[in-house]
Formats: structure tokens, sequence, C-alpha cells
């Protein structure tokens, strides 16, 4: 592991490492914020999954989280959203390929030899996060739009990992959009039941440990009506009595601008249950 950026940043640290990821079987770079802490003193962690198109650097340049992980003396750790590399396959599109791991284990050639990127989240990255940083064990996870499906899933599979979930402008139901499915059929292949694994609506309906979930979306968002359709996360938590608080804003559009607007109200929601 090698650091390859290290900012002073209100009072603590925002650094990036680089790594050879053996889930991935390439070189990834993550970023951590190291708020200031005592030197004894161990801390909880919150990870940030990002969008398509968007690398470690997109949350720690935009998103204006360093000045409340500070506060609340919580670290972030910010991973790429998918392998990189020459010998790593890609897509022209934007959506698929590097860039757009779209956080699942691939299952299909070409995409299986490196886009394994829910192992590289549940297990690798956090393993290597917390033998490095001094970290006390609690964790949450957070994301935007395909990162936010992305920490969805995740949370969802995994709830005994992590003590609470949270995203701004999720795709919440992959399965049932553009987005999701074209993903899906790449990495995953044409059995549409694999893709359920996957897919936070239909976790949902089966399970059985619950952690609080928070949900930001902007109604000026243009992806809101086709890709993102929120409203069928909400469904479903009423109908399995799923802990949800579904948050919609005026005005407010996918971008970083949104995030960082609101970025505040879900770092202090998960120091409730890092701190329970």
């Amino acid at each position: 592991m090698q650091r390859i950026a290290h900012n002073a940043c209100f009072g603590g640290w925002q650094d990036v490492y680089q790594h050879q990821s053996t889930s991935l079987n390439c070189r990834m770079n993550f970023a951590v914020y190291i708020p200031p802490h005592q030197a004894d003193e161990k801390l909880p962690v919150l990870y940030w999954l990002s969008g398509l198109t968007c690398n470690e650097q997109n949350f720690i340049t935009k998103a204006a989280a360093q000045k409340y992980a500070a506060e609340h003396k919580v670290i972030i750790v910010a991973p790429d959203t998918s392998p990189r590399g020459e010998d790593v396959a890609d897509d022209a599109s934007y959506d698929l390929g590097r860039g757009a791991g779209f956080y699942v284990n691939a299952t299909q050639a070409p995409w299986s030899a490196h886009y394994q990127m829910y192992d590289y989240i549940v297990d690798e990255l956090p393993t290597l996060i917390e033998a490095n940083f001094a970290t006390n064990g609690k964790r949450s996870i957070f994301g935007h739009s395909m990162g936010g499906h992305g920490a969805l899933v995740i949370a969802l599979r995994n709830p005994e990992r992590y003590a609470s979930v949270s995203a701004f402008s999720p795709i919440v139901a992959p399965s049932q959009v553009p987005w999701g499915q074209k993903a899906f059929q790449a990495y995953l292949g044409d059995n549409q039941q694999d893709w359920l694994a996957y897919d936070a609506v239909e976790l949902i309906k089966t399970a059985q440990i619950k952690i609080p979930m928070l949900i930001e979306q902007g109604l000026a968002d243009n992806f809101l009506a086709e890709q993102l359709k929120p409203h069928l996360l909400q469904q479903v938590c009423q109908q399995y009595n799923y802990p949800l608080t579904l948050n919609v804003h005026d005005g407010y559009d996918h971008s970083y601008y949104f995030i960082a607007s609101f970025m505040e109200t879900h770092i202090g929601f998960h120091m409730l249950s890092l701190t329970a």
C-alpha cells in the first residue's frame, strides 16, 4: 500500500493510497480522510461509493464532507468505482466498463477477470483499512447514484457489518431500469434471477435484520423518472416495514451540488448509529 497524496484538511489529512487488489487483479486507488484525533483514539469508518464515470477523486474534491467528518471524528473511505488498467475490459459507453463497475461480482467473460467490485468493497477494502488505520470496528456505508445502488445492496446483504446506510439519488431497482439492465446483462448474464441479488427493492423483501436507511432525492434530477424510481423503494419498505426515511427536494439535480448541500445531514445520520 503506497500513499500517493497527502493534504492537510480541517485539522486532519486527506490521503489517497494505491495498492494491488487481489479480488480485482489490478492496481486500485482509494481515498481516506483521517480526522483530527488523539493518538490512542480509535474511530468509526464511513464508506462512500461513487457513481458512473467517477473515481476516488470526485467525492473528496466536491462533496464538502471533510469538515463534518472532522467535527464528528469519523474516517471516510472513498474507493474507485471499477477496476482500472490497460488489460481491464472496457466499453465505449459511459455506463459499462471502467468507471461503471456497479458493485457486483461479474460472472461473464470478459468482465469476470477483474470486475469483482462487490468482494472488493465488502471484504478486501475493509480488511485493508482496519489493518492500517485506527478504527474501532464500527462501519456505515453511503453513496450516490450507481454508488447509492451499491451502498444499499451491500448493506442489505450484510446488515451485521454496517450500522446504517444512506444514499443520494440511488438506483434502487436496477433490474427494472436501463442502466441496471444493461450492466447486469453484461456482467451477470441473461438469467434475470441472478440480477435480483443486486437489486435493493428485491432484497428488502427478505431482509431479516433492519438497519436505519436514509435516501435523499432531488426532484429536478434528469434521471429521476427513467433510472432512479425512488417510489419503488418507498413502496416496498412500507410493505415490509423497513425503516426508511426518504427526503425529496425541489430544485436539486443529480450533481455534487446536491450532495454537498445535504452531506452534513447524512454524516450526522450515520453518527447516530456509529456512536450508539
